[in-house]
Formats: structure tokens, sequence, C-alpha cells
């Protein structure tokens, strides 16, 4: 058992004990505010989902399940709490292996902060979206691969438990898929084994690939989804123009309307009414649709590539890194991810499955769900958002930090391997860097899509300044700062 700590030890984490009360508290005030949940166009089919699981044809299932678990509860209000507890857990799980890495507590403490404060963060976690979910799946695989210290890699089981993890949040956003990849190639670069790899690989290839075969049974097509090609046909329809591309007959109806630069945004195409998507609220695209979008958008890459990739740099190094938010990629849209100052009416709209998002909804509460809007705890939440988040600039500063704490290493010649410095800062960083590129390049830039990016961020920026080399860090099973291990006389 654990010995109660003494006052002096527990000392040295009162810093961060005081910011996670804090971000406790806000997150307390925002179900306060707005209960039962804050409602995104996307909510409604992963609640059809929860009703009657299926695979649907144009989101992961996972976050539908999670909610399906949680169903026979009939409380929107436990899911948000559920979600803000992972929020929270995500801060503890940064904290925690910075100090176990040694990194000084006030360190730590601010390398959790952005996660635990960040009003955005918050007012994500109170939505019924799947980026809560996913980033505490993400952020746990990777705490388990790097728990290791001294250049040590993880057991078999842990391997095999990561890769379970990686699986769940492919499942849940498939921008997961490339993290899985990237997890392998951390484990090579360290040198960990094959088998430690083939556990990583298995674990998390097997679910995949059994939901593929739902998929296929339920959809008639091996895939997690079927709108990669819509999606991309999106992003290249913000640049596309037929005159250059000059696309087959059987391929022209997707050309863009009007001069790209007043068009509207990526996603925002893929959705409209009109659209060369055939989109209609209820349906989905069917596979053909699908295909001969995709085969439209890799024509335009291909004749218009400096356009491509001007639109996906524009996306990735200026929209991300920015120090303000513009109204992107639609005023309502960037309105949903602020807290309302009225509750906003569900819309009448076809949920694809059956029903309307009030019924939906209505369903899986046993009872109304739209959003009530309660001061003072609102109002206070919406004052606190104004000016409590992590500018775009300063993340890309975060990001900037391991490359600085290299340089000041090399220039002293600290750098005595890659266990506790290069390697294993660099596995959060890339997946870091691939959550915040390959929405841009393949679907869209969207601010949510930054939030779920800013944790791995934070954990890699605080391993690079960790001191500790291989040679001289202590063994994998010491403890936690302060914290001190049963003696064998009080076991029991």
């Amino acid at each position: 058992m654990i010995r109660r700590l003494p006052p002096a030890r527990l000392a040295g984490h009162r810093p961060f004990l005081v910011v996670l009360g804090i971000g406790a508290a806000l997150r307390m005030i925002t179900m306060a505010g707005y209960p039962p949940a804050l409602w995104f166009n996307d909510s409604f089919d992963y609640v059809r989902i929860a009703l009657d699981p299926f695979p649907h044809p144009i989101r992961p299932a996972g976050y539908g399940i999670f909610l399906w678990l949680l169903r026979p509860f009939h409380s929107l209000t436990l899911v948000m709490a559920l979600q803000h507890l992972m929020g929270l857990g995500i801060g503890v799980m940064i904290y925690v292996l910075l100090r176990r890495y040694g990194l000084p507590g006030w360190g730590a403490t601010l390398a959790a902060a952005p996660v635990l404060l960040d009003a955005y963060q918050i007012q994500l976690e109170q939505l019924a979206l799947s980026d809560t979910v996913f980033a505490f799946l993400i952020i746990s695989a990777i705490a388990v691969l790097v728990w290791p210290r001294g250049g040590r890699a993880p057991s078999l089981r842990w391997c095999a438990l990561a890769g379970f993890l990686l699986s769940l949040a492919t499942l849940t956003r498939t921008i997961g898929l490339p993290l899985l990849i990237l997890a392998l190639g951390a484990l090579i670069l360290w040198r960990a084994g094959w088998k430690r790899v083939g556990a990583v690989a298995v674990a998390g290839v097997v679910p995949i690939v059994a939901y593929a075969m739902w998929f296929h049974a339920v959809n008639g097509q091996y895939a997690l989804t079927r709108t990669d090609g819509v999606f991309l046909w999106g992003r290249t329809a913000a640049f596309a123009e037929c005159t250059k591309i000059k696309p087959p007959p059987e391929l022209a109806s997707f050309c863009p309307q009007g001069e790209p630069r007043e068009r509207r945004a990526s996603s925002s195409q893929v959705w409209a009414q009109g659209s060369p998507t055939g989109f209609r609220y209820g349906a989905v695209f069917d596979p053909e649709t699908n295909d001969r979008a995709q085969r439209f958008a890799l024509e335009a890459i291909k004749a218009q590539p400096l356009d491509y990739v001007r639109t996906v740099a524009y996306d990735v190094f200026v929209r991300t890194f920015f120090l303000s938010r513009d109204p992107y990629p639609s005023q309502y849209v960037a309105d949903l991810y602020k807290f309302p100052e009225k509750p906003l009416p569900m819309q009448g709209w076809p949920v694809y499955g059956g029903g309307d998002p009030a019924s939906v909804s209505a369903a899986y509460e046993n009872g109304a769900a739209v959003t009530r809007v309660t001061d003072p705890f609102a109002s206070f939440m919406r004052g606190y958002q104004k000016v409590a988040y992590l500018p775009g600039i300063v993340l890309g500063g975060v990001l900037l930090l391991p490359a600085v704490a290299w340089w000041r290493r090399r220039r002293s010649r600290n750098e005595t391997g890659t266990g506790t410095g290069t390697g294993r800062v660099l596995l959060p960083w890339t997946a870091a860097a691939a959550l915040l590129a390959v929405p841009p390049v393949t679907v869209d830039f969207d601010y949510r899509y930054v939030l779920v990016a800013v944790p791995l961020a934070c954990l890699a920026a605080g391993l690079a300044f960790v001191r500790t080399s291989p040679a001289t860090a202590e063994p994998p099973d010491a403890p936690l700062p302060g914290v001190q291990t049963a003696q064998p006389e009080h076991q029991f």
C-alpha cells in the first residue's frame, strides 16, 4: 500500500494540485452553466449510433459505441462528466510523466496547464463529440510507451496495451491510424525488438480489421468509412480550376463553381446544398460518388501541385499558428466552439439511421436534451473563454522548444543518448505534428483538430528539457517524486 504523504513531500506537488483544482472547478462551472451537453452537427450521428450500434458510412463508430456503453444511465450529464475527467486525466498524465523523468514541479505543471486551463479545451469536453475520448486514448497510449526510463523499452504486455489503445483511437477518429504507424516507427528507432513491435502491430491492427469486416457486412466494402474521396475533393475544391485540370467527361460535374478566392471553405463545400457530392441530410455519399470525387481530386493535385501545397501550407502554418482565430471554416462553425449566450434550438434535419436531432438526443437522454444556459455559471465561462486560451503563436513556440533544447545540448555536449532525450521526445512531437498536418492535407483545417495536438506538443516540450541521461536515469520502477512505496512489513 502507499503511505500517507508527509506535508514536506506533498508541498513539491502543490503548484500542480492548485492548477488541477482550478481546472476541476472550471469544469464543474461549465457543467452547471450548460447542462446537459453542448451540441455540434456531428453529435447526432454519434448519438444515433449509440441507440443501435452500426458502422456509420461517414464517421467511425468508436465514439458512438462509447456512448452506447453509457446508454443504460440515460444521462448526457454523466457522459460530459466522464469527458471532463478525461481532460483532467490528460493533464495528470503529462505531469506524472514529466516528474518521473525528473522535470521540476513548476516545469511539469507549466506543461500540463494548457490542457487543464484552456477554455477551448474545456468547451470541447462539454461537446458531444469524439475529440476528447480520442485525445485521452492517444495520450494514454503514448504514456505507456514512454513510461520506462533509462533507454528501456516497455514490456510486451504494455506494448500490446499501447497498440490496443491506438486501435481504439483509430476507430474513434481515423487520424489515429498514422499515429499507430508512428508508434511502430518509434519502437524500431528505440531498438525495442521485433517482439515488442509485433505486439503493438497485432494489438493495433486486429480490432481495426475486425471493424473493417463489420463495415463490409453492412456497407459492402472493407473500410472504416467511405468518405475519403469526398473529403479530398473538398480539399481540392478550394483551388481547383477545370481549365487547368481538363478532367474527363465523367468527372466534369465535380468542377467547383466560381473563382477560387470566392468559394466557401473546403469542408463547407462538401456539405453545401447543391454540391457535386450530392449531399442530402439523412443520406450518405454513395461509393460511386466517393470514387469519382477521389479521382477528380487526384487529377486536381496532379494538375495544380503548387496550388495544393500553397493551400495546405497556409492552413498548417498560418491558420494554426496565427495569434487570433478566424471564423473558419464558417462563422456558424466557429460559434459552435464558443460557450453560447443562448441555447441553440435542435435543428429539424433527418439523421442518417432514422430520427432527427431532437428525437435522437431525447431517446438517449430519456427526455429533452436541448442545452440549457444557466447563469451566472454560463456568463462566467463566456468571459473566461475570451482571455484564457492558448494562442496559435504560443503553440508554435511550444513545438519549437524541443529544437531549442536539442541545440542547447549539442552546444554543451550533454546529449548522451536517445533514451530520455531525442528518442522519447520524437514520438509525442511527431504525433502532434501529424495531428496538425494530416487534416489540412486530406480534408480541411479546423480549430478543434488543433486542440487535440496541444497535450502532445506540451509533453514533447517537457521531455525535451529533461536533464536526466540514460546513464544516470533512475530504475523504471522508481516512484513519482514525493511518493513512498510500501515496505514489506506493511503489505497485506
